[in-house]
């Protein structure tokens, strides 16, 4: 892969260009950084026992294949918009450009969904023993008022949360790294599989829980316009954070495995917290389950945030409803927008369990990146002014090929969920087209 010197272009950006390498950073890690691990560490450990880390590492390498079909892809068109507007330039059909942006939204409402179940777990009730589902129904209502009354995420702030979160798998590792000083875990149990079970399938299983620990790193494709020298700065921010993140769950992986067996991690819906616990190093619960929901809630909150935005956005060009783009008269946020997304999200949490949910992310997010990789390669013909991050030909290809086999690995309840997400999509879509039509009669 090689990346040349940007050349200057006669246009000014429209967007001041404050976004430096550090802050692209720690924008990405953060995105990508959190949430996901302090759910799905238990969920992992019943696919693979304490083999954590290697589904991590797999996930990794798979998430970065598709990462660099993203760096030429942002470069090269250095506009805000990701996935779709990449599908519209190399496919030039509305209704592959619709689908790619409407599986990125349903993922976003899924995601956020699954987010609340894990806030209302073993975390929360630290402070409060409340039943998890109408837990979780509160918190998306609570997020949907924020985000209605209108939040400014601010990417000094993303720096804070993220060292929140970046301290909670800190405390995990360094713990349990005080438990063996003192003689304590069991060091075998990182090799150690489910009986009965193949490795190979087993890790391959695990990839796919694991890879929604580092989707996130797709939306930075919005901000480009931002980014200082993006064509330098991108690509290094990106890959960056994606290997600094799997570090970090590689470590994390280890230390659950030696902390705790696996089947104590599987029955724990805050496995986080319950490595903490076992270690005996006397770290508060309370102290722990905190930083755990605040790396959920706002991981809950930008995903709706986006989620929301994009609804809008749809509707105000067509795609959807054109209801769905009313706005509030003082605070101009998408209120109809919101709802709608709060109200899917809150649907989805009573009918489905974390893990399902997870992986019907991943599954939305697969058709997605596929779109992404091959797009790389149907534009390669399409030459640009200035220069830019070119990717090596093969990884845009294995990139396609491991979400095929990702794809292959799900299971028909996740295809089903999946598909009634994008069967309704299609519906809304018909909807808003007929009444574009009526509306031009």
């Amino acid at each position: 892969m090689t990346a040349e010197a940007p050349q200057q272009t006669d246009q000014p950006p429209p967007l001041k260009r404050r976004i430096t390498g550090p802050l692209l950073f720690m924008f990405i890690l953060g995105d990508v950084l959190g949430a996901g691990i302090y759910a799905l560490m238990g969920k992992l450990s019943g696919e693979v026992g304490g083999v954590l880390w290697a589904p991590l590492v797999l996930a990794l390498l798979l998430a970065l294949l598709t990462a660099g079909s993203y760096a030429e892809l942002v470069t090269k068109y250095p506009k805000a918009g990701g996935a779709a507007v990449f599908a519209e330039r190399a496919f030039k059909q509305p209704l592959v450009s619709f689908l790619v942006g409407f599986s990125m939204l349903a993922a976003g409402v899924t995601s956020a969904a699954g987010l609340a179940l894990a806030f209302s777990g073993d975390y929360l009730t630290t402070f409060a023993p409340v039943p998890a589902e109408p837990a979780a129904l509160v918190f998306l209502v609570l997020i949907g008022c924020l985000n209605a009354r209108g939040i400014s995420e601010s990417l000094k702030s993303n720096v804070v949360m993220t060292c929140i979160e970046v301290t909670g798998l800190v405390i995990v590792v360094v713990t349990v790294a005080v438990m063996l000083g003192r003689g304590g875990g069991d060091v075998s149990r990182i090799g150690q599989f489910p009986d009965g079970a193949n490795p190979a399938l087993a890790i391959l299983g695990g990839a796919i829980i694991a890879y929604y620990s580092f989707v996130g790193f797709e939306t930075s494709a919005n901000v480009v316009e931002e980014i200082r020298d993006p064509s330098r700065v991108y690509p290094r921010a990106l890959f960056g954070a994606l290997v600094a993140a799997g570090v970090v769950y590689a470590l994390v992986g280890v230390a659950s495995a030696i902390a705790l067996p696996d089947s104590e991690l599987a029955e724990s819906s805050g496995p986080l917290l319950a490595v903490v616990s076992a270690t005996g190093v006397g770290v508060p619960d309370w102290l722990f389950s905190a930083i755990a929901l605040v790396a959920v809630a706002n991981g809950a909150l930008l995903t709706m945030i986006m989620a929301s935005r994009l609804t809008y956005g749809m509707a105000q060009e067509g795609l959807l409803p054109g209801a769905l783009a009313k706005v509030l008269p003082n605070r101009r946020t998408p209120w109809a927008a919101i709802v709608a997304t709060t109200v899917v999200a809150m649907m989805l949490t009573l009918v489905g369990e974390l893990q399902t949910l997870a992986e019907t992310v991943v599954l939305l997010l697969l058709f997605v990146f596929i779109s992404t990789n091959v797009s790389v390669l149907v534009l390669r013909r399409d030459t640009v002014e200035h220069d830019h991050f070119r990717v090596w030909t093969v990884v845009p290809v294995l990139g396609v090929a491991s979400c095929v086999l990702l794809l292959t690995q799900q299971s028909g309840q996740v295809w089903m969920y999946a598909g009634i997400l994008l069967a309704v999509g299609a519906v809304l879509h018909l909807v808003a087209k007929w009444s574009t039509r009526r509306a031009t009669e």
